[in-house]
């Protein structure tokens, strides 16, 4: 069964064709075709990286509108063109979307239909960047590959859907809780395959362990995994909640938005971007959302990118034992997504702030963590620490094919 995995976003979006059969294993195979799309908005192109099974690269731009215009001219390359992994479209079994708001109504993945698409249309209010551009999505594929190609959907938010009301339910008006507002957590197909993950590369049964998965790229959240499932999680009704990220601020003091409203003429508007896009590592360092950049320019002796790499440390740490808390104790700390894989200074700072845990991080396995999954504490670390390489497309084709087979 030949899967085709999208995972897309507002300015990106990554395609990758798996085959399955049997059962398949925890670790993501190379896959048959691996494409990512990134568009530039002052530019109205995008750029496309292609790489095939048989290592035939492709690397080009083309002029379009959108990242979703790029859809097709990028999946026409499947079956036509140097990088090439089917003969025909025909070959593709299925196609997994990533959906990143599933509200109430989805608790797990489900078999797209005209109703379950207009659930997520309708979700869109929930998470405005994503779910309506991964309807789009759908819609295209449908109508490049037809209506008789079968679509699934793979939430976000299904994996924490094992949260109990203690975590979920936020401390307003009873009210909010019948009207949805709660906390969803995000980033559920990252957590969920990097504790199946690394619980593989530990030895252990997964539902034997007490983890809290780092998935700290663009956009951060924690994750607090026992016996397989979610117990808490740092983001909230939406991705803006917990961690300082790249741009997002994570969570503040709301008597802050309510200065700025009453005080300094802020509407819905500004707060949405200012709290989005001109805060985290790239508003207290005026420099970038990048945590490569913030190194570099703390190597320079840039003060204000060491306070951002200070705060960033500093409420990961905090939200850790909050998460430990949650879990009555800890067994393993994940590390995922580009900040979490890559950045070995990161992960020695949290480690030694940690380490009254009895949490020692081994430095040599930590500076060449980068190079594939791998447990990098210390021989007598009472916790065990773990670099995972993310793979949410594998996770994606595989939660594809359970829905399709009944498995």
């Amino acid at each position: 069964m030949k899967i085709l995995a999208l995972n897309g976003g507002s300015s990106s979006f990554k395609a990758s064709l798996f085959e399955l059969a049997g059962s398949p294993p925890a670790a993501a195979p190379p896959p048959l075709w691996d494409a990512r799309v990134d568009f530039k908005h002052h530019e109205g192109s995008a750029e496309i990286r292609i790489a095939a099974a048989d290592g035939a690269p492709l690397h080009q731009t083309i002029a379009v509108a959108s990242p979703l215009a790029a859809l097709e001219p990028l999946l026409a390359m499947l079956w036509s063109g140097a990088a090439r992994a089917v003969a025909d479209r025909a070959e593709i079994a299925a196609i997994g979307h990533r959906i990143v708001h599933g509200g109430k109504a989805f608790r797990q993945s489900t078999r797209i239909s005209p109703d379950v698409m207009a659930a997520i249309a309708r979700l869109a209010s929930f998470a405005p960047e994503h779910n309506r551009l991964e309807v789009e999505a759908i819609e295209e594929a449908e109508r490049i590959f037809g209506p008789a190609t079968p679509q699934v959907a793979v939430f976000d938010t299904a994996f924490h859907a094992t949260l109990p009301p203690a975590a979920y339910v936020y401390p307003g008006p009873y009210d909010w809780l019948a009207e949805g507002t709660r906390r969803y957590g995000f980033h559920g197909i990252s957590h969920q395959y990097v504790s199946r993950r690394a619980a593989e590369i530990l030895g252990r049964d997964l539902h034997s362990l007490r983890m809290i998965a780092c998935h700290l790229g663009s956009g951060c959240s924690l994750a607090a995994i026992s016996g397989g499932e979610s117990v808490d999680t740092t983001m909230g009704f939406t991705p803006l909640e917990g961690l300082m990220m790249g741009t997002r601020s994570g969570s503040i003091d709301p008597g802050i938005l309510i200065h700025l409203v009453r005080h300094c003429g802020y509407r819905a508007e500004d707060l949405d971007r200012v709290l989005n896009q001109e805060s985290g590592l790239k508003g207290l360092s005026g420099i970038s959302g990048d945590m490569r950049d913030i190194l570099s320019a703390m190597a320079a002796g840039h003060e204000r990118a060491r306070l951002a790499f200070d705060v960033y440390v500093h409420r990961l740490c905090a939200s850790i034992g909050a998460m430990t808390a949650s879990l009555r104790g800890l067994d393993a700390l994940v590390f995922t997504a580009g900040v979490g894989e890559n950045c070995a200074p990161l992960r020695a700072a949290a480690c030694e702030t940690l380490a009254f845990l009895g949490m020692k991080i081994d430095p040599v396995k930590n500076d060449h963590a980068a190079e594939g999954d791998a447990d990098i504490a210390a021989a007598d670390s009472a916790i065990r620490i773990v670099v995972v390489r993310t793979q949410e497309e594998w996770e994606i084709a595989k939660e594809c094919a359970r829905v399709l087979t009944g498995g």
